[in-house]
């Protein structure tokens, strides 16, 4: 212990502390068995660490210590990644206004509090598949439950919320939209496991391995909803619509083009732009209450009128018949955890996806009416989890809950906290590509 330097047991000291600290954070004393690693690499070294340093050969040395770095890197991401946060490019337009395609975010684990991995193993900065190899990222084993270490808060109504997709527990690996369950409706699970050529292998992704999704959360676990002519009621209350809320409008002229100018002072991307008709001339456009006011205001503008209701679209729960359409849904409760429901023809229907897929019971229903859950006969059913209700405030163009159903607590990643970085798509980089206006701007629940 002489030979101990004063720096060591400095170095020791603060490393073990973290470490202890993490390991009560993590709520699992286990982990404290890794201490005797951390003694080993300050204090004893019967494990030569840093024996590469010794070697005589200076391109030896220099391979390793670039070996070294790129390792605690990678370890040092993979732990930020895990619990702390991670980045995350809008993909979609669900969500516009509020955030936009290009936007780059930074989503933080802690204010929700972070989830222990269900698959450990597994490359950093990776969702689900590596590139240019187009294999799976992760090792399947171990396999951990769901668990959930204190965070800063708790999900609030209104925030934005990014999870795990629900109903990307099966993927048809060439055919990922719309999801498995959909394709099964319309072309028959037999067909989907014979045809391999269209809709690839048929495969199962655990709970943190499914792809991420960005929505705001709009109803809570408890809470009855329902959407009547676009409007969301909450416990029979109309619900706050944010700022930024769109729907889609068909806009007339007087047979007149509108210009790239009028488009942009709309804030309406070329992808976003329909052409539902040469004579007379009309569009089908995704606006704000602000752009409907602007629009109108266009000398050129004969009518605007909302997008009809979309008879034909499918809706949650899947082959289930309910009258529900994308405009007038519901109304539907969000199971909560500890509350229990009666088995019948309805709520089976409602809620057979979150006893079985999301909550790992197994579920068998007879023709005559018996009902087994985990092979005992059952009349009720208690939650295990807390549910939510996620839409986009692009409400024609979001595919949410509305179509897949609800978002169990165990699927929660974070909340998006700052826009790091803004790309428009229809500019080039150095020609307004750049939203320099957006750039480090604060994501808030408005």
């Amino acid at each position: 212990m002489k030979q101990i330097s004063k720096r060591q047991w400095i170095n020791f000291s603060i490393w073990a502390v973290i470490y202890i600290l993490f390991a009560i954070w993590m709520e699992n004393l286990w982990l404290l068995f890794g201490l005797i690693v951390i003694v080993d690499i300050f204090l004893t070294k019967y494990i030569p660490w840093g024996s590469w340093k010794k070697s005589k050969n200076p391109k030896v040395r220099e391979t390793l210590e670039w070996i070294d770095d790129v390792l605690f890197a990678l370890i040092a991401v993979y732990i930020i990644n895990l619990f702390v946060f991670q980045n995350y490019q809008i993909p979609t337009s669900s969500l516009e206004k509020s955030l936009l395609v290009g936007d780059y975010l930074f989503v933080s684990k802690l204010s929700f509090g972070p989830r222990v991995p269900n698959t450990p193993l597994s490359f950093p900065l990776v969702q689900n598949t590596l590139p240019i190899l187009n294999c799976k990222s992760y090792i399947e084993w171990p396999e951990w439950g769901y668990k959930r270490v204190k965070g800063l808060g708790t999900v609030k109504r209104y925030d934005i919320v990014v999870f795990n997709f629900p109903a990307g527990d099966t993927i048809a690996l060439y055919a990922q939209n719309p999801d498995f369950y959909n394709l099964v409706e319309i072309y028959g699970r037999e067909n989907i496991i014979a045809n391999k050529t269209k809709f690839g292998e048929v495969m199962y992704r655990p709970v943190d391995k499914r792809e991420n999704y960005v929505k705001r959360c709009i109803g809570m676990p408890g809470d009855t909803l329902s959407v009547i002519d676009n409007q969301v009621y909450i416990n029979s209350v109309e619900a706050y619509n944010p700022e930024h809320l769109q729907f889609n409008y068909y806009v007339e002229t007087d047979g007149s083009v509108l210009t790239e100018d009028q488009f942009s002072m709309l804030g309406i991307n070329k992808s976003d732009r329909a052409l539902v008709s040469m004579n007379p001339m009309v569009y089908c456009l995704p606006m704000t209450k602000k752009a409907v006011e602007m629009v109108k205001r266009i000398p050129t503008v004969k009518q605007v009128r909302i997008e009809p209701d979309d008879l034909r679209g499918s809706t949650y729960p899947t082959g289930y018949r309910t009258g529900w359409t994308r405009d007038n849904f519901g109304p539907i409760w969000i199971p909560e955890k500890g509350e229990t429901i009666r088995l019948d023809e309805r709520n089976l229907a409602l809620y057979h996806r979150c006893i079985r897929n999301y909550e790992n019971n197994t579920l068998e229903i007879f023709p005559d009416g018996k009902i087994l859950i985990n092979g005992k006969p059952e009349a009720s059913y208690t939650f295990k989890y807390d549910y939510y209700f996620m839409m986009g405030d692009n409400r024609h163009n979001s595919a949410d809950s509305r179509a897949w159903g609800f978002v169990p607590e165990d699927h929660i990643v974070g909340k998006p906290i700052l826009i790091w970085l803004s790309l428009e798509k229809d500019r080039g980089l150095f020609n307004g590509g750049i939203r320099w206006n957006r750039m480090f701007r604060m994501v808030h629940a408005n």
